[in-house]
């Protein structure tokens, strides 16, 4: 069985660990690295891959246990460990790597719709448009060197890959709960949390079933498997 090590950014009581639990195939053992624990270093590194989840900080902010996440990334980048990024995760990589966040002019918030652009094996099987949860006001504005973009949409830049660093903005471990609990809590207007609230349907939870799937294709990736790739006819399925 492949075995993870997640890199739990979140602070306080989240979802966190309860959705990537769900949604991944494979054993999961979890890093509070918001409290200053991080997995072991790349040469005593024992797990097959590494996932770091979404946070309510931002990765340019100035803190201790967000400089040592970068460092850890840089350094298993390079060993060649795979890694995913989620979210906040996605956009830690970037600036890691040598790429660059920025705070946006709106946040995107809720079910939106998402463009692949370009083959990557996290995609695989996944259409060329598809629905995923969005909860973030800061994006990926300059990729790493030599990194290339796998998904957009209309708001921003929705997934990179540098060999076998991968990052997706949008969060596929969300089920209906997390998606309601992250927008509840949110201190914005009422009329933006309603509108968000709305997208929030067991129709767009379903067809959010393809985002799901870059985790097992980041499983296969983890465990070495060859994935031939798949693109799908129609940009609308």
């Amino acid at each position: 069985m492949v075995e993870f090590a997640l890199l739990d950014a979140s602070v306080g009581e989240t979802p966190v660990r309860r959705n990537f639990r769900r949604e991944l195939s494979g054993d999961l053992t979890v890093f509070e690295v918001s409290e200053g624990e991080l997995p072991p270093d790349p040469e005593a590194f024992s797990f097959d891959g590494a996932i770091i989840s979404g946070s309510q900080c931002s990765a340019y902010d100035d803190r201790a246990w967000i400089a040592a996440v970068e460092d850890w990334a840089r350094t298993a980048h390079e060993a060649g460990i795979p890694m995913l990024g989620v979210c906040w995760g996605h956009q830690l990589l970037a600036e890691a790597l040598g790429g660059r966040v920025e705070g946006m002019d709106e946040r995107e918030l809720g079910y939106r719709t998402v463009r692949r652009a370009g083959a990557s094996q996290l995609f695989n099987g996944v259409s060329r448009t598809f629905t995923a949860f969005e909860t973030h006001t800061d994006a990926v504005v300059e990729l790493p060197e030599d990194a290339r973009v796998t998904a957009r949409n209309d708001a921003t830049l929705q997934g990179f890959q540098l060999g076998r660093t991968y990052g997706v903005q949008f969060h596929p471990e969300y089920d209906l709960e997390a998606a309601r609990w992250v927008i509840e809590g949110k201190d914005i207007p009422e009329e933006q949390k309603q509108a968000a609230l709305e997208t929030v349907t067991e129709d767009n939870h379903a067809a959010a079933e393809q985002a799901r799937l870059v985790f097992e294709n980041f499983r296969r990736v983890a465990a070495g498997e060859r994935v031939c790739q798949v693109d799908r006819a129609t940009p609308d399925q």
